[in-house]
């Protein structure tokens, strides 16, 4: 998921965190509990270092990417985002209660927010997001998502989701250890590497702890959306 590094996109941080409002799920600082989406990420690492050594992945850290594959890359990635936004806002209607409804609804204004950017990057890149024919793994991803968001409680739905966003944090945090470079791919690890993104997946991380309960079922859904994340990466690559 590329999101443009602009003020505006982070304007969401103020949302209330389960994590904290909601007293079943509530985390002091004197301790630390391994939580469901604490649980689900570090069973997935094999994953998520796969991700981070993908080809695609180390040409943005090192800026030799080449410019079609990125370019291909953000027109499947605006496709993702509006069924990302879809996924937000059906979660929001199967919530209970307020606060959580209220923090899915200003996640998903944020990829709202984002897909706005998108057209103007897209067009630097040559991209025409109203041509943009999604892929196989990118159609087998986003119909894996809607689906669930259709057919699943909140808590489904979160698990869905949040690979998305906690992978993305851990790549750009990790590209960004030695500095951020000077090339053509800074601000996508800019972006990624933000404190106010960490927020963000922190905040649909906590919602997963709030509606979400460990199971076969659920371990199943995060690995599954851990492989479509490999997936986008890899048909970007061979294009």
């Amino acid at each position: 998921m590329w999101l443009l590094q602009n003020s505006n996109a982070f304007s969401l941080t103020a949302a209330p965190n389960p994590r904290t409002t909601c007293g079943s799920v509530a985390v002091t600082n004197t301790f630390s509990i391994m939580t469901i989406s604490t649980d689900l990420w570090q069973s997935n690492q094999d994953l998520a270092q796969e991700c981070l050594e993908h080809p695609f992945v180390r040409g943005i850290a090192n800026g030799t990417l080449d410019r079609f594959k990125f370019a291909y890359y953000v027109g499947q990635d605006a496709f993702f985002l509006e069924a990302f936004a879809r996924a937000y806002s059906l979660a929001a209607a199967k919530c209970h209660d307020w606060e959580g409804f209220n923090t899915f609804h200003h996640l998903a204004g944020g990829v709202l927010a984002e897909l706005s950017l998108h057209q103007s990057y897209a067009t630097a890149w040559g991209v025409d997001l109203s041509k943009v024919e999604p892929g196989m793994a990118t159609r087998r991803y986003t119909d894996f998502l809607l689906a669930t968001a259709w057919g699943s409680e909140a808590g489904l739905i979160t698990v869905a989701m949040t690979p998305c966003m906690r992978l993305y944090a851990f790549v750009g945090q990790e590209l960004a250890k030695d500095g951020i470079p000077n090339h053509d791919y800074s601000d996508w690890i800019r972006t990624y590497s933000d404190r106010q993104f960490e927020q963000l997946a922190e905040q649909l991380e906590a919602l997963t702890d709030q509606y979400a309960k460990l199971s076969a079922s659920i371990q199943s859904i995060y690995r599954y959306a851990m492989l479509c994340e490999r997936d986008f990466f890899q048909a970007a690559w061979e294009i």
